[in-house]
């Protein structure tokens, strides 16, 4: 049974040995991380040391997955609205030897509860990037549904990100 809890800095040095090369690594962090690989305490740095980049304190929450057989998944919740209405997963990875057995949309169905149950939010977004199949079709699994796409750069390279939300009147009708 999979449970969320939240980050320790003693969960990066596994975090960030899920990212086998820096496609990977750039489909978790996008432009986020200035080089590829990082180190645990880059991670850290940025989680504790810079908020997770988030300019409003109190606003920056990283949270791991675990099982009986240790970490599995990561992710980041962080309010993206003054009123703390809608809560946005970002960073979302799980380890990759256990990729495709349903350890992601637990992941996500457990952050979607917490967001919608103890953060009192009203909506969850969340983002992937187009050529990022596994993770599209994870969340849309977890009931996220399409709603925009936009465009970025990520080091010279123009991607598309798909932007999936999923909202609580939604989420407590879905039949799982």
């Amino acid at each position: 049974m999979l449970k969320l809890r939240p980050y320790k800095p003693s969960d990066a040095e596994t975090i960030i040995s899920w990212c086998r090369d820096e496609k990977e690594f750039r489909n978790w962090t996008s432009d986020r991380y200035a080089s590829f690989p990082i180190t645990a305490d880059d991670m850290n740095k940025k989680y504790f040391e810079n908020n997770g980049d988030c300019i409003e304190s109190d606003n920056f929450y990283p949270m791991t997955a675990f099982d009986e057989k240790g970490i599995v998944g990561h992710l980041i919740m962080r309010y993206t609205d003054k009123n703390k209405k809608t809560i946005r997963l970002g960073f979302v990875i799980a380890d990759s030897a256990r990729r495709g057995m349903g350890y992601g949309k637990e992941m996500i169905l457990l952050s979607v509860k917490f967001a919608f149950e103890i953060f009192k939010a009203e909506k969850v977004t969340l983002g992937a990037f187009e050529n990022n199949k596994p993770a599209l079709y994870c969340y849309k699994a977890a009931g996220f549904r399409e709603c925009e796409s936009s465009f970025c750069e990520v080091f010279g390279e123009k991607r598309t990100i798909i932007e999936l939300e999923l909202d609580k009147d939604d989420y407590y009708n879905m039949d799982f």
